[in-house]
């Protein structure tokens, strides 16, 4: 006979989390795990990722008793020590070939977990197409999370019309100047501006064809959860709403669920900020998976030193190696380099004036809501397409002259956007910006009213018993 407990796990909707475990995409869905959590206590959450990835989230102390890891297999058939070595793009191809027998893997253990509780709903990284199918052999809808910002989502979901129109690598590559004017949502942004794999770079890698299946898939999700907040692109927000049936903006999640424990500041760099002036540092920061080419280094420093601007960069330890002898000592007195820094803390410092990034989508909205104006380089991915909405269409940054780091580029930039009057423009737009994120967060505002929707659809699905 069943105890109680069981009993009790067996009458709550049980929701599956998955996350795709590369770069930072799943602390975005981790968040949003955390925040239906708190808010619906009735539910059993299983949020499911690599072991590699799960170790890089809080704790299980921190964890709230209805949301539990599930590890499943990454792919990997050399060991632990052997896969720093590997490239990024070999991991997610051998990740991507476990599943979705993978993923089948994790739902039976995230159920065996549970108690014997079927799974009544899925919620995954969009780049997890295959979600949708598992979810609907198991007789559960499709919810995914899109992590990344919108103009990349919708370039997903026209490849097929992107390609058709450019052709794809050699034909597209004379073309990549072009604006891509047949297709409003997408109409500011030039061919060059693309993720890789769309129109130009192998087409055929399994990551190309991942993300190429995903535009095609997402149609089919019960509902499309978007890390924005509505109005920030109103050409893509009416697109999208023509393309889903039920596209729900949440964002941005770290104002939506803010972390219930701060990030640890183990290198002091908040008390650093403390003695310096409003809108006076450069923070530094390409990531936890970017850093830029040895020679664009070595100008980055060169332009960070000629400036004369007091600057915080968080820098690996290894490519601290590549700096030029005697900057450190040089630049002591107004830099402080550090291996980590907690960004979220640093942006919304008043000392932060500028922000070097890489443009991830979860720095460009974390460097927006702290209203700090943007120098932008961005390297693969979406970030090319989020370099262009922060310089050209929100006007909240700049890029570099030939898209690299040069020392006379980087000096210019910080002059800009430290000194004159487009910065302050700059820092005034991106005011304006926070403040309709932070209403969309608010109890009326559109992402916190999306949420509440979210939380009817789970609480709505239906209860299992036994999952045989």
């Amino acid at each position: 006979m069943a105890s109680n407990g069981v009993h009790a796990s067996l009458s709550r909707p049980h929701l599956a989390l998955v996350a795709f475990p590369f770069g930072t995409h799943a602390a975005p869905l981790f968040t949003l795990a955390s925040a239906i959590a708190a808010a619906a206590p009735d539910v059993l959450l299983s949020f499911i990722s690599t072991a590699q990835s799960l170790a890089s989230l809080p704790s299980s102390k921190e964890l709230l008793g209805n949301l539990r890891l599930v590890p499943i297999p990454d792919g990997m058939t050399k060991g632990p020590e052997a896969q720093p070595a590997m490239r990024e793009p070999e991991k997610i191809a051998m990740f991507l070939a476990t599943m979705p027998g993978g993923l089948q893997a994790g739902l039976d253990a995230a159920v065996a977990a549970a108690g014997g509780a079927a799974v009544s709903c899925v919620v995954s990284d969009a780049f997890l197409w295959m979600a949708g199918e598992v979810a609907e052999a198991a007789g559960a809808p499709w919810v995914a999370l899109s992590t990344g910002g919108t103009a990349s989502l919708s370039a997903h979901i026209h490849t097929d019309l992107l390609r058709g129109n450019f052709g794809v690598d050699e034909q597209a590559i004379p073309r990549q100047d072009e604006l891509i004017h047949f297709i409003p949502a997408l109409s500011a942004y030039r061919v060059r501006d693309l993720p890789e794999g769309v129109v130009i770079g192998d087409i055929d890698t399994p990551f190309s064809c991942c993300l190429h299946r995903m535009g095609q898939s997402l149609r089919k999700a019960a509902a499309v959860l978007l890390h924005t907040f509505h109005g920030l692109d109103p050409v893509i927000d009416a697109e999208l709403e023509a393309n889903f049936t039920n596209p729900l903006p949440i964002g941005p999640l770290h104002l939506l669920s803010p972390p219930v424990v701060p990030a640890p500041d183990t290198n002091c760099c908040l008390p650093w900020l403390d003695h310096h002036a409003a809108a006076t540092v450069v923070y530094v920061s390409f990531g936890s998976v970017m850093t830029p080419p040895p020679p664009e280094l070595a100008e980055l420093a060169q332009g960070l030193e000629a400036s004369g601007a007091a600057f915080l960069w968080s820098l690996k330890d290894k490519a601290r190696e590549l700096l030029s002898p005697g900057f450190l000592d040089r630049t002591k007195e107004r830099g402080l380099v550090v291996s980590w820094a907690p960004q979220l803390d640093v942006l919304r410092h008043a000392a932060v004036g500028a922000f070097v990034t890489h443009c991830g989508w979860n720095s460009v909205l974390e460097a927006m809501t702290g209203t700090v104006p943007m120098v932008c380089r961005p390297f693969f991915g979406d970030q090319r397409l989020n370099e262009r909405s922060v310089s050209l269409i929100w006007k909240i940054g700049v890029g570099f002259e030939g898209g690299t780091i040069t020392k006379e580029g980087m000096v210019k930039a910080l002059e800009v956007v430290l000194k004159s009057e487009e910065g302050k423009r700059m820092r005034a737009k991106a005011g304006e910006l926070k403040a309709m994120a932070v209403r969309a967060v608010e109890p009326e505002g559109n992402s916190r009213i999306n949420f509440k929707k979210l939380l009817e659809l789970i609480g709505n699905m239906p209860r299992h018993d036994v999952a045989h």
